[in-house]
């Protein structure tokens, strides 16, 4: 059944790579997001390669009025990471196109290549970087290099989350990968900043999960290391967890196992401290740009607050498009984002503890009102599971200019038990005059400012019938 379903989504690949190499100019049409800025960048250079005109426009909402300003430039359009939630609206505007796209799809079309349509999980199976590498990968057999990219794409949207490892139809792109020398599968600790960071601060700043005694707090962290015989610097180098030899590793990760059991940690969160790490062999030892978890990390930074060309340029640079002047110049930008970004993340944190979790019969929420941006609201509230009620899915409002925007956060553990936020978000904002959707795990909505209170009732009704089913 398996080789069947992959069979009939490379036949439908194949019949969009023929649309695609037909056409002379193609606007690619992307998400504001890891997997978006991925999957625009190897539809980019797909077209480059096979010497098509083309250019990449970022799309943080696919709602009428952008589906009519990409209407009106006349191109034809490849919707990538995005789109098959707004088909009615696409045809509606006569946009020429085709979409490679994994959330839940409108209907069935032709013209797209989306996992759930060959009954395929999109949220944990099949990325909306895997969607557009397979069309690129029908493009032409050297595109198959690419195959890197859309595993930075599948780990910024989680795709490994559920295991600490990529699942299924994902994980061939990593045979392809690993085949054409880009990729390497190693088993390690999956905590961020193991290229960059001082250990110390890799700890320190790990709050998925919470590190009881050494998250937010640098000199638990380094007394955690000593305490371990784990020297922090060797000379005046902090040292990085790529400069441990393997038995302090070894120790470390043990020691972070037995503190997560101390506190009552749930089995699936201690399971996935350690699992598959994917190496990008082209690119420097101790850099962002080698694990594709810290690359996928920096590339949502520069997505969160609006730079997410500086995002596609780094990626473009690592495929060696651009002058290497460019990506350099895109690469330090993308450096401070990041840096920027974590400490907003930090501050988010603080300001959650100052205003605290209000917990319903099924849900807990919390109103950050201007203090927290819309962009990085969910993230806050997804590493914020470590202090609130893992029992009970996070809902997180923010101020926008043009309403409230939602971000809906559950557990693996609450998604196992029935809970799928995708269409709880779908259901309660259409109910509040909104839009919602996403992932079972991590979902969004933008709803009417006032509507708040109206919102989470629904959501907590629908919450708790989908946990009672």
């Amino acid at each position: 059944m398996k080789k069947l379903k992959f069979e009939q989504m490379c036949k439908r690949a194949c019949k969009l790579a023929k649309t695609l190499k037909s056409r002379k100019d193609v606007l690619i049409v992307t998400h504001v997001d890891a997997d978006g800025i991925t999957s625009g960048a190897i539809a980019c250079q797909s077209l480059i390669n096979a010497g098509i005109e083309c250019k990449v426009v970022f799309i943080k909402q696919l709602d009428e009025g952008a589906i009519e300003k990409v209407a009106d430039t006349g191109k034809f359009v490849w919707f990538t990471d995005l789109g098959s939630g707004q088909i009615d609206l696409i045809e509606k505007h006569g946009v020429e196109c085709i979409i490679t796209d994994h959330h839940v799809p409108l209907r069935r079309v032709g013209y797209q290549l989306n996992p759930h349509d060959f009954g395929v999980d999109g949220s944990c199976e099949f990325g909306g970087a895997t969607s557009t590498y397979l069309v690129a990968r029908y493009m032409n057999r050297a595109n198959r290099n690419l195959s890197s990219l859309a595993v930075v794409g599948c780990v910024g949207d989680l795709q490994d989350f559920r295991s600490g490892k990529l699942l299924s139809y994902n994980r061939l792109i990593l045979k392809d990968g690993v085949k054409e020398g880009v990729l390497e599968i190693t088993r390690d600790i999956r905590l961020f900043g193991k290229q960059t960071r001082p250990v110390y601060k890799m700890l320190e700043f790990t709050f998925d999960p919470f590190l009881p005694g050494l998250s937010g707090s640098e000199e638990g962290s380094i007394k955690f290391m000593t305490s371990l015989s784990v020297p922090p610097k060797e000379g005046e180098l902090w040292r990085r967890w790529i400069d441990l030899k393997r038995n302090e590793k070894i120790r470390i990760t043990s020691a972070l196992v037995k503190l997560l059991m101390k506190y009552c940690y749930p089995l699936s969160s201690i399971e996935r401290l350690v699992g598959e790490v994917y190496i990008l062999k082209e690119q420097p030892e101790g850099t962002e740009l080698k694990d594709a978890m810290e690359f996928s990390t920096l590339l949502n930074a520069t997505a969160r607050y609006g730079y997410e060309d500086v995002g596609l340029d780094v990626c473009l640079g690592v495929c060696k498009s651009i002058s290497s002047s460019r990506f350099e110049k895109a690469l330090k930008r993308a450096r401070v984002l990041l840096q920027n970004h974590r400490r907003n993340l930090s501050e988010g944190i603080k300001l959650v503890d100052e205003i605290g979790i209000t917990e319903l019969e099924n849900i807990q929420y919390f109103h950050a009102g201007n203090a927290i941006m819309d962009t990085i609201v969910g993230i806050v509230a997804g590493m914020y599971f470590s202090k609130a009620n893992l029992e009970k899915p996070i809902i997180a409002f923010a101020n926008t200019d043009d309403g409230v925007k939602v971000s809906g956060r559950a557990t693996q553990r609450l998604v196992e038990l029935g809970v799928d936020l995708s269409e709880v978000m779908r259901i309660a904002a259409e109910k509040v005059g909104g839009k919602g959707g996403g992932h079972c795990i991590a979902a969004g909505a933008t709803i009417p400012k006032g509507s708040e209170e109206k919102f989470l009732k629904e959501v907590d009704r629908i919450v708790g019938l989908q946990i009672r089913s």
